[in-house]
């Protein structure tokens, strides 16, 4: 899969250096933006569904946007921060697309990129490690408003560092869908083009050159699960990240996906995440 560079629009919500005492605990936190983690001091632990991993001086670390995680720390821990939010108006959601390794040694260049994103964002830190106090939706629409409002030269040189930054990443990380059938990786980048629209089965058949039995299996075999599923999926994912960023009604995000029948989004919804989209806006207030 070719990506293009100006595919990417990271926007910078939160940076800064975190100062820890053993009060870095907070249990099953998961945000509509990516975390990136440069530690300077101590020791501090993740956990994830699949374990717990600990995060040590000099090295990097990333946790993609909804991976729900839990923070332990029991020393003095010190940490740069930076909260990226990706454009969700791009066509294409490359934080989605790739695999990103969660650990990467580093040195002092990354260490001098945090110290600069700082120096030039001064007004972006957080005043409180709580993710309550920041990861709601209010908090969210100032991040987003402060980034918008900065000096344009600022803008421009935050981007190329965070570009930087996510290069490290992007050396080792690994694609999808690199290794699928490209009748189905164009199936699935043609998915998520057209994620607000209704999408057609037939459709994805006749760009595959497929009979329809032949293309739901392969599809199967290649993405593990059925297109109707992977469709269904992604679409609860933008609803999600729409329910946290957009002042826009359930009924309204519904028809924005193209979901003609209200009840079944909130059916749908419910089914795929465990609670109704209003009470998924509910935790974000």
């Amino acid at each position: 899969m070719s990506l293009q560079v100006d595919q990417l629009h990271p926007l910078v919500l939160n940076v800064g250096l975190a100062i820890q005492d053993a009060d870095w605990n907070w249990k099953n936190v998961s945000s509509p933006f990516s975390r990136l983690y440069y530690v300077t001091e101590g020791e501090a632990k993740i956990q994830f569904a699949d374990g717990i991993y600990t995060l040590h001086p000099n090295h990097l670390y990333f946790i993609p946007a909804f991976t729900r995680h839990t923070y332990i720390c029991n020393s003095r821990f010190v940490h740069y921060y930076l909260h990226i939010y990706d454009d969700h108006k791009s066509d294409e959601d490359w934080l989605e697309l790739w695999d990103f390794p969660f650990e990467i040694p580093t040195g002092k260049w990354e260490l001098q990129l945090f110290e600069r994103l700082c120096e030039i964002n001064p007004h972006m830190s957080l005043q409180k490690s709580d993710p309550s106090t920041y990861d709601n939706n209010p908090t969210l629409m100032k991040s987003l408003m402060k980034n918008r409002q900065r000096a344009f030269c600022d803008k421009v040189e935050s981007r190329g560092i965070v570009l930087q930054l996510l290069a490290r990443l992007f050396k080792q990380a690994k694609s999808k869908i690199e290794t699928k059938d490209n009748r189905i990786v164009k199936s699935v980048l043609y998915i998520h083009r057209h994620i607000g629209e209704t999408i057609s089965l037939n459709t994805l058949v006749e760009n595959a050159c497929l009979s329809k039995d032949h293309f739901i299996r392969l599809f199967k075999s290649e993405m593990n699960m059925t297109p109707l599923q992977y469709i269904n999926q992604k679409k609860i994912e933008k609803a999600q990240l729409l329910l946290i960023t957009e002042a826009l009604s359930v009924k309204e995000i519904s028809f924005r996906l193209a979901f003609d029948d209200y009840s079944y989004f909130n059916r749908l919804f419910k089914k795929l995440t465990g609670m109704t989209p209003q009470e998924y806006r509910h935790i974000y207030r």
